[in-house]
């Protein structure tokens, strides 16, 4: 059981951390304009080694915006739960930190998974159509591996609640 949790909190720390530098670094999509390499982020973007603040309210940059952030905020609640339950005091009998954790993983999986399937589908079907020579970037794929790093924290955590329940005698006969 302790082995699924701390593979599980390693997971989501990595996960974690992840989810942070993706949010706020501006590698999401380069591009070429003008002959130079620029490059963007959610937060802002920079062409000939100058960056600039995203001032457009654009609904998709907002939607991006909002997911990543509380994918990153269920993320740190699980973490914190998953710390919790390494202890064994509870003050609640029908409360298991593991499945607490393990659900809040899976909720930052479902956050970041809208946020990277919103950015990923009006940049190809808008932006990707706007610049002829573009990419996706690393802040992007750190993204994606952030998902899959707060899921796999999420099916330790919920295997360690299983293995528990079965442990006390109380899972399915």
């Amino acid at each position: 059981m302790y082995s699924f949790m701390g593979g599980g909190l390693f997971c989501a720390i990595v996960g974690n951390i992840l989810l942070v530098v993706s949010t706020a670094t501006d590698y999401w999509m380069q591009y070429r304009l003008s002959g130079n390499y620029a490059h963007q982020g959610l937060w802002r973007y920079c062409m000939s080694n100058k960056c600039y603040m995203q001032t457009d309210s654009i609904a998709y940059w907002n939607a991006t915006r909002a997911f990543m952030i509380l994918s990153g905020m269920s993320c740190f609640a699980g973490i914190i739960a998953g710390i919790m339950s390494f202890s064994h005091f509870s003050s609640f009998e029908r409360f298991n930190r593991s499945f607490a954790a393990g659900i809040m993983f899976f909720i930052s999986t479902f956050f970041v998974l809208l946020a990277m399937a919103i950015y990923t589908g009006v940049t190809v079907n808008f932006l990707g159509k706007r610049f002829g020579d573009w990419r996706f970037s690393w802040s992007y794929i750190l993204g994606w591996v952030a998902m899959l790093m707060t899921f796999f924290a999420g099916i330790f955590y919920i295997c360690a609640y299983r293995m528990c329940e079965f442990r006390r005698g109380t899972g399915p006969r």
